[in-house]
């Protein structure tokens, strides 16, 4: 379907960022015209100047924003309209120049009398950035200086390389073979690797898992060295910006206590069991003598189809989202009736899903909405991250707007567990609910219990090499092998392959990125447990964090819808829940 066949109300409004392309191009001007901040340089002790400085940056940031929102959705519409993929570099140009000219900044606050920062934080004046500021200040034992700075801008390109050499063997030079799939003949790719994984043909199941790992196994040696590479830039970095590992280093960017990462370190490895219980009950019901890896995603239930045109699934979140109340209702109905959404697939148009926001002007979602029961859940999803970036935007200052990445995912979790809840209470086919209630097993596992297996093994690569040792990748396997068999037990069988797993992950090159995935879905349950029991006032302190932009911490923030990550009482009651869950899915399963 091209996108002249899709009908208006489906198409997103753009022009409520920009009326047109010219509209564009001349504020593209006028601002790569204005990105000039020498003026200020010098003389940030002065408070005026300082608070120029502030407002000045705020209203160059908008701008930028706006431009690049613009671009990247035009973009997105249809990949192959070289004119916004010229845009979108552009805006990469721009950028640049504006990282550039802002350089000095942290520097030379770093540099100030830290009376002078403290009286700052306390003045009105600087209300919209005293969170900004009390960073800064916590931040003065690691900032370099300006030349220091400038040096490591300029060699960002090289040390990011290594995530754009992984990509580049996971998506051009992996030889992946052929494999016949639904009677033809077809190039086995991720895609297709997921899709056969996910299938009931168990000998099909076994040949694709062979075949992708055996590809991956060829260029292991590549791959090992290229990672150990991206594990060296972080601990430089660390170094360079006096932090005592690289650990520290990457929760400190994000104003989170290490504290957080234990806990769910821990707070996981003490509750493995339940999972191994579960890997076992897996093996049963899949009748197997021995299960490996590649059975992990195999269908438990039979086929549950729960198929809905878009307008009608779309009121099917609605009603689900009811205990949220009928404010959020009437934004969920907002969003659609003023069209923030794209919701149908075309030929050129972007894969997948997301939300972006606009200050000052409202979230977009873009969806390639299928009328199946993932798509559903999608629509639950990313109108769960376009509403907390709504709320955050129409309740705080744009210089706090911009919520923590680690608290990103836990409004759109909150939404599809909601959603969930609200299907299994409606639920009268037992098939369905048997599907709903391993559909959530298996998001815990995927969610909660995969990623923090992946976060520990990237703590543990990471601690070899800040200890002086070298990563290999014998050593590498053996860790990722011993530390699947913590978290998978011994129902299922620990092979070769599955120990080179952590050589096609690319999020390992976002070093401890994929934690924030297992404490989202923690939070979310959580939340949504309080909710569910405690009603009002629940939902009010939820959206007290909702409305919080980043005003404060992202653990203060979730303390106020309840959730103390800096304690193992939320880690413990998702393990708690995902065993609830599947104590009623052993009963319907006869187990």
């Amino acid at each position: 379907m091209e996108r002249t066949e899709v009908k208006d109300s489906y198409k997103w409004n753009v022009k409520d960022i920009f009326s047109s392309d010219d509209s564009w191009e001349e504020e593209y001007a006028r601002l790569n015209e204005k990105i000039d901040f020498f003026r200020f340089q010098g003389r940030l002790a002065d408070k005026n100047v300082l608070l120029e400085y502030f407002k000045f940056y705020d209203e160059l940031t908008v701008a930028l924003e706006r431009l690049a929102v613009y671009a990247n959705l035009k973009r997105d519409e249809d990949t192959r309209i070289s004119k916004y993929n010229a845009y979108s570099g552009k805006i990469d140009m721009i950028f640049s120049k504006y990282c550039s000219a802002t350089a000095f900044f942290e520097p030379e606050m770093a540099s100030l009398d830290e009376k002078y920062l403290k009286e700052i934080i306390e003045d009105k004046n600087f209300s919209d950035y005293d969170y900004q500021l009390k960073l800064l200040l916590k931040r003065r034992n690691h900032v370099v200086s300006e030349k220091e700075e400038k040096l490591v801008a300029l060699s960002s390109e090289a040390l990011g390389s290594f995530y754009d050499i992984f990509s580049m063997i996971d998506n051009a030079d992996l030889p992946l073979p052929e494999i016949e799939w639904q009677g033809e003949k077809r190039k086995l790719t991720h895609g297709l690797y997921g899709v056969i994984l996910h299938s009931s043909d168990r000998a099909k199941r076994e040949e694709a898992y062979k075949k992708y790992y055996d590809a991956y196994n060829g260029l292991l040696n590549t791959i090992t060295a290229n990672y150990y590479g991206n594990v060296k830039k972080d601990v430089f970095l660390s170094r360079v910006y006096n932090f005592p590992s690289c650990l520290d280093h990457a929760l400190f960017s994000e104003d989170v206590d290490k504290k957080v990462y234990e806990n769910l370190l821990e707070s996981v490895s003490d509750n493995c069991a339940v999972m191994h219980r579960y890997i076992a009950d897996r093996k049963k019901l899949l009748g197997v003598e021995k299960m490996y890896f590649y059975d992990v995603y195999a269908p438990l239930v039979g086929d549950t189809e729960v198929k809905m045109p878009f307008d009608e699934a779309y009121e099917y979140v609605v009603e689900g989202l009811a205990a949220l109340g009928a404010e959020y209702q009437q934004l969920l109905r907002k969003g659609r009736d003023e069209k923030w959404i794209d919701v149908e697939e075309t030929e050129g148009k972007r894969s997948g899903a997301y939300s972006a926001g606009v200050y000052g002007v409202h979230p977009y979602v873009l969806l390639n909405y299928q009328p199946t029961l993932n798509d559903i859940f999608t629509i639950a999803h990313e109108m769960g991250h376009s509403l907390h970036t709504y709320f955050s935007q129409h309740n705080q200052p744009y210089a706090k707007s911009d919520y923590k990445i680690f608290v990103a995912e836990v409004a759109s979790t909150v939404n599809e567990t909601l959603l969930l809840k609200y299907m299994l209470g409606k639920a009268e086919d037992l098939n369905l609910k048997k599907y709903l209630l391993n559909y959530f097993l298996d998001s815990v596992r995927a969610t909660l219990h995969r990623q923090t297996m992946f976060a520990e093994f990237e703590y543990k690569a990471h601690k070899t090499v800040e200890e002086g040792n070298p990563i290999t990748r014998e050593n590498l396997c053996e860790i990722y092998a011993e530390i699947g068999k913590k978290y998978y037990g011994e129902a299922i069988e620990h092979d070769y392959r599955i120990s080179t797993e952590w050589c096609r992950i690319p999020h390992f090159y976002s070093s401890f990125y994929v934690y924030k995935y297992a404490t989202g879905i923690i939070t979310a349950i959580n939340i949504v447990n309080k909710i569910l029991t405690e009603g009002d006032s629940a939902v009010k302190n939820y959206f007290k964090f909702l409305s919080g932009g980043s005003s404060t911490d992202p653990v203060s923030l979730l303390k106020l819808a309840g959730v103390d990550l800096s304690t193992k009482q939320p880690f413990d009651f998702a393990m708690k829940e995902f065993e609830n869950t599947l104590l009623e899915f052993e009963k319907l399963m006869n187990i």
